[in-house]
């Protein structure tokens, strides 16, 4: 497990913090002492963990666009940061096709302006620029992707993020080679938690449909997807940043994905969630006419990073669902959310 002292009195800046994976990873950070800066849009949903956590209270928070370099940079030359996390992106599969260019002006350009700013302050040692499982060549075999396997994204989003990747390697090897700063890419699967309110992902599916009393519709129900709470690769990033912080020969890319016996199907998945709720709770299947394209099978090899960093996960998918259904029950009854953050983010690292 990462040791979460290593952030104390460091300067973070993590694009992408007012989405769901960039609000837990900035609590995170915030209660580990770190002077964290965020730079993103507004919320992408409404509500949004961001503002119900009221999070901008304990950190900076800008609000800027990736692909406005001018911005971003002044950020970064302002606030001089020692550690960055790249979250920012276009993160939905099936809104890619539908805003194509956007998506792809989005991921790499925003991701080669961060790695420019980085490149041109010159203050930043360790940078995670994350991706996703889905930048694979997908062949739809049975066993895990490696990070050698050929990177070619099918849709819009996952394109995009292979692209991203290669930009990165290629500012590596062109800019980054005497190891004064050193990245890694972390390529993480199908996150849930509490608090991601997007549309077309199960879970937030899951709850919606929940809370009006109604069935779960579900579009790909034999569907495998490496599910895992969002703590899990969020552990993971830090646990790289730091990693190679203090030895650069670790930097690399990084699977991030949960047990084998974890990587279940939708329709596992939706069962979980339901035997979780209660109150009979049911999902049926329906599919969708016109359907954009989308991966039936999809597992991760996490084994390089489990072997150089020591990582592993710690709560296996039941227990993802079952904080996940916490959180939301316990935000119906009143309670404070940034409490039930804290709350869960403690047990994730002291289990």
């Amino acid at each position: 497990m990462t040791d979460l002292r290593f952030y104390n009195g460091k300067c973070v800046l993590v694009t992408g913090h007012t989405g769901f994976k960039g609000s837990w990873l900035s609590r995170i950070l915030t209660n580990a002492g770190a002077k964290v800066v965020g730079y993103a849009l507004e919320p992408p949903t409404d509500p949004s963990l961001f503002a119900l956590a009221s999070l901008s209270s304990d950190m900076q928070s800008v609000i800027g666009d990736v692909r406005d370099f001018d911005k971003l940079f002044d950020t970064f030359r302002k606030v001089r940061p020692d550690v960055v996390f790249h979250l920012a992106a276009q993160p939905i599969v099936r809104e890619s096709y539908r805003i194509p260019r956007e998506t792809f002006e989005t991921n790499v350009m925003g991701t080669v302006n961060v790695l420019e700013c980085v490149r041109r302050v010159g203050c930043v040692r360790s940078v995670v620029n994350v991706t996703t499982d889905k930048v694979y060549e997908n062949k739809e075999w049975e066993w895990g992707y490696r990070e050698t396997d050929r990177l070619c994204g099918f849709d819009p989003y996952s394109g995009s993020k292979s692209c991203s990747e290669l930009a990165t390697h290629s500012y590596i090897r062109s800019f980054f080679s005497d190891g004064a700063t050193v990245v890694s890419t972390a390529r993480a699967g199908n996150v849930i938690g509490g608090g991601d309110y997007a549309a077309d992902r199960l879970v937030p599916d899951c709850v919606r449909a929940a809370l009006r009393c109604e069935p779960i519709v579900v579009r790909n129900p034999l569907s495998v997807r490496p599910f895992q709470h969002v703590l899990e690769p969020l552990a993971a990033y830090l646990m790289i940043a730091e990693a190679q912080f203090a030895d650069g020969a670790l930097a690399d890319s990084y699977n991030v994905g949960p047990a084998e016996s974890d990587c279940l199907t939708v329709g596992e998945m939706a069962d979980l969630f339901c035997k979780e709720w209660g109150d009979g709770q049911t999902w049926r299947c329906e599919k969708e006419e016109n359907a954009v394209h989308e991966a039936n099978f999809l597992r991760l090899d996490s084994s390089r990073i489990r072997t150089r960093l020591g990582w592993r996960p710690v709560w296996d998918a039941a227990t993802a669902v079952a904080k996940t259904v916490e959180f939301t029950k316990r935000g119906l009854y009143g309670k404070n959310v940034r409490d039930t953050m804290d709350r869960q983010i403690e047990e994730y690292y002291h289990v």
